[in-house]
């Protein structure tokens, strides 16, 4: 009977989803459980040196110092404020027309109460808007806000095959591929296939049949970019 591993433990901070990961972990190391843990903002790295994670998923920037990182993407700011604040009606709004506005800096949670109440706007990664999302508030993206990061994160010291394995599913690695950088494979002479020699052409220039002139390919003609600041949504 196949023995159980310690088990991998995981910590993410809100807004992260880890589930299409496990899923895969599981799938490959049905032996290998794995304990996945919500932790703050604030303790992102505190559980990697205390003990309670071996990974962390965590939002940039962070000391890095002893640490292994891996970038994941990018998340999109957003201001979250009441559905009858006149900012909800836009698709987008800028950094300069949030300078009136007084921000909320309580924990996400609280922060949409107020919110929903009229007090203010609440600026947050799209991830953890959507996490608090509710009937009485909008989320509006902040077009010419700086993105917030998304990666994973561990104590080199600490590296295991099961960190490195679950950090390629993470990566998109397959079932069986090399951990390592890939070798450069020399043929063997049973691998090895005679090479064709292609005819000479002829001088000339390579000019079509009938003595006629290459045509040049019509350059892509991109359509214009929209504009999506202060822009008011349809149908509001």
């Amino acid at each position: 009977m196949p023995v159980e591993s310690e088990p991998l433990r995981i910590a993410m901070v809100p807004g992260v989803t880890v589930a299409k990961w496990t899923r895969a972990w599981q799938e490959r190391r049905r032996n290998s459980p794995l304990i996945v843990t919500p932790i703050s903002e604030a303790e992102q790295i505190e559980v990697l040196h205390d003990g309670r994670a071996d990974l962390s998923f965590v939002r940039l920037p962070i000391e890095r110092e002893g640490l292994s990182v891996i970038r994941l993407y990018g998340e999109v700011a957003v201001v979250v404020v009441a559905k009858e604040h006149p900012v909800s009606l836009f698709e987008s709004v800028t950094e300069a027309e949030l300078e009136s506005e007084v921000v909320r800096t309580e924990d996400p949670a609280d922060a949409v109460e107020v919110v929903a109440a009229g007090v203010g706007v609440l600026r947050v990664p799209h991830s953890v808007a959507r996490l608090h999302a509710r009937k009485d508030v909008v989320a509006v993206p902040v077009s010419d806000a700086a993105e917030t990061e998304i990666a994973v994160v561990w104590l080199a010291e600490n590296t295991t095959p099961d960190i490195e394995e679950f950090v390629g599913i993470v990566r998109g690695r397959r079932p069986g591929s090399s951990r390592g950088p890939a070798r450069e494979e020399v043929p063997t002479a049973s691998d090895t296939k005679p090479v064709q020699k292609k005819p000479a052409q002829k001088q000339g220039g390579g000019a079509p049949k009938g003595g006629g002139k290459a045509k040049a390919k019509p350059a892509a003609k991109h359509p214009p970019k929209s504009k999506a600041r202060g822009r008011k949504k349809t149908g509001r």
